[in-house]
């Protein structure tokens, strides 16, 4: 577990790390978009590997190697729809698409950046139950990602000691919910889903964002990794 002392100076280098990496985004971008899988990553996983992030919430590094796993996910995600348009994606949803698949190869890179050795491994996506041919398919799937995703930050906000890493994880959050809203108005034009009752829990009176806690956000991801991540939270 960290000190005090060990967590400030740990989000100091993240800082310090997350300047580097993105001024190096561009390099980054370039290099990755024809990758499902990051090709730089410490010890890639393997398929059917159990990747266990222990207690998350013991110190920041569970948390951390918890938010890259689900940047993993993301980036991977985004890259295909790129690399493989639908049938009949226009000009303006293909902006819309490159520009979050770049934003989530960033937040990927910047935990990876600030994680260093301690990250787990690349891991292998499992898509194979979506077809990417498909509008519909793919921008639901999209929306699902990153609905899943706001809520995983939200859940997991409270085990972050680090007050670094939770201003950090604010700043994602907020991006990944702008990704969920322009979703939505792609799949549902001119109405309510941008922020429909199924993101804003528990009902459009509370005004607040869903938050899942890890294990459940981990359920739902599981079919599209094949390696196998485990996870559970610390009890506070």
């Amino acid at each position: 577990m960290l000190t005090g002392r060990e967590s400030a100076a740990l989000g100091r280098r993240l800082f310090m790390r997350y300047i580097g990496a993105t001024a190096a985004a561009g390099v980054a971008l370039s290099a990755c978009q024809n990758e499902l899988v990051d090709p730089s990553a410490r010890g890639a996983a393997r398929a059917g590997d159990v990747i266990d992030l222990g207690d998350i919430g013991y110190d920041d590094i569970g948390v951390l190697n918890y938010a890259y796993a689900l940047e993993q996910l993301e980036a991977a995600f985004y890259m295909q729809v790129i690399m493989t348009p639908y049938a009949g994606m226009n000009g303006y949803e293909r902006s819309v698409l490159t520009e979050i698949r770049d934003h989530e190869i960033i937040h990927r890179e910047l935990f990876k950046a600030a994680l260093g050795g301690k990250a787990i491994p690349g891991l292998t996506p499992n898509f194979s139950s979506i077809n990417f041919g498909s509008r519909a398919a793919v921008l639901g799937v999209a929306r699902t990602f990153e609905a899943v995703g706001v809520s995983a930050y939200n859940g997991a906000g409270r085990l972050l000691k680090s007050a670094d890493y939770l201003t950090l994880a604010g700043k994602i959050v907020s991006v990944e919910a702008r990704h969920t809203s322009i979703i939505s108005e792609l799949l549902n034009p001119m109405t309510t889903s941008f922020a429909g009752d199924d993101i804003v829990n528990p009902g459009p009176a509370s005004g607040l964002g869903e938050a899942r806690k890890p294990e459940e956000v981990l359920a739902l991801v599981r079919p599209f990794i094949q390696e196998t991540i485990n996870g559970r939270t610390q009890p506070q």
